[in-house]
């Protein structure tokens, strides 16, 4: 059975989903809901683990996730975890490092069902030519994302 909740943070209201197994989805939301009645272990430690990254003090995340997709995604979304805090890398350098160098739009499609937000970074992907493209959670998150993490290496 899914749990959720929700806290505010310096982008907005998050709202995590878990279950007894782990976290589930992590995600921006314009209206925090709150009507949870639980909440599991691993849920009130991502809160704790995110409130320390936008506090610039952790740069990995410690949690059990749960990685529903195809295992395209599952594999492009592993790799997003391997961009070091701090850095970026093109859905291009994505692909090739996959093994699959033409696949860039199906890495942009993998992004866009990440359900993970921070945890696996896909904010730390951006365009070949350095533009920050392709955000689900609105490109001014993606800004703020990276510059807290440039200003905390």
């Amino acid at each position: 059975m899914p749990y959720h909740c929700c806290f505010k943070t310096k982008l907005g209201f998050v709202k995590i989903e878990g279950n007894d197994e782990g976290i589930l989805s992590i995600k921006t939301v314009d209206i925090p809901d709150n009507d949870s009645e639980y909440i599991t272990e691993e849920m009130q430690k991502c809160m704790y683990q995110l409130n320390e990254y936008f506090d610039g003090k952790r740069r990995e995340f410690d949690l059990k996730l749960i990685l529903n997709g195809t295992e395209f995604q599952k594999t492009v979304w592993r790799k997003l975890m391997e961009i070091p805090y701090g850095k970026t890398a093109s859905y291009k350098d994505i692909a090739t490092a996959i093994g699959k160098p033409t696949a860039c739009r199906a890495v942009g499609g993998a992004n866009n069902k990440n359900k993970l937000w921070i945890v696996i970074p896909c904010h730390r992907v951006i365009g070949s030519n350095g533009d920050l493209v392709g955000y689900g959670g609105e490109i001014w998150r993606k800004e703020a994302l990276l510059k807290l993490e440039k200003e905390n290496i």
